[in-house]
């Protein structure tokens, strides 16, 4: 199964590497990681997805805990929470086809970013299953480079992870 954890990590060098070093030694995948900075610049979130059956879930939060700059490990799996992912589509297009692939952007809501003779570049945001449909419709047309930022979550409604905690506003 796959699972999201939200990371709160001291905003300092080298602790991104640290934490895709313990990924590494032990043998866990990260399917998907995004990291920025919070509303404290001091603490960075990454937003790790990882497939892993609840066992090696445990152990794999159990090390993350173990290393010094972690402050703190959510799992946003269960939680009613909003996923997404920016993906940037570079596609062949022509003059016979650009309006057929323009309709497919429009179509995902996708932002034309860049345009010139023999390509177009969108950049689209949404869930996985819409960033992989969009990629398989333009497929046929010949896709030249893609470009996905990994996923990003947050608790829905009042609820914020603060030091990890899911907390109800105003608390």
């Amino acid at each position: 199964m796959r699972h999201v954890l939200a990371v709160l990590v001291d905003n300092k060098p080298g602790v991104l590497v640290r934490v895709a070093g313990l990924f590494a030694r032990r043998g866990f995948n990260i399917e998907s990681l995004a990291v920025g900075t919070t509303v404290d610049k001091t603490i960075s979130r990454m937003t790790i997805e990882v497939e892993a059956d609840e066992p090696t879930l445990e152990q794999i939060i159990k090390q993350l805990y173990k290393l010094i700059n972690v402050l703190k490990v959510s799992n946003l799996t269960n939680e009613p929470s909003v996923h997404r992912e920016l993906a940037m589509i570079k596609v062949r297009a022509n003059s016979a086809n650009r309006a057929e692939i323009q309709q497919i952007f429009e179509t995902f809501r996708a932002k034309v970013v860049d345009v010139s003779h023999q390509s177009l570049i969108a950049e689209v945001t949404g869930n996985e299953e819409k960033i992989e449909a969009i990629i398989m419709l333009l497929s046929s047309y010949g896709i030249l480079e893609i470009v996905r930022t990994g996923k990003i979550s947050l608790l829905r409604g009042n609820k914020t992870t603060r030091n990890g905690e899911a907390k109800e506003k105003g608390q």
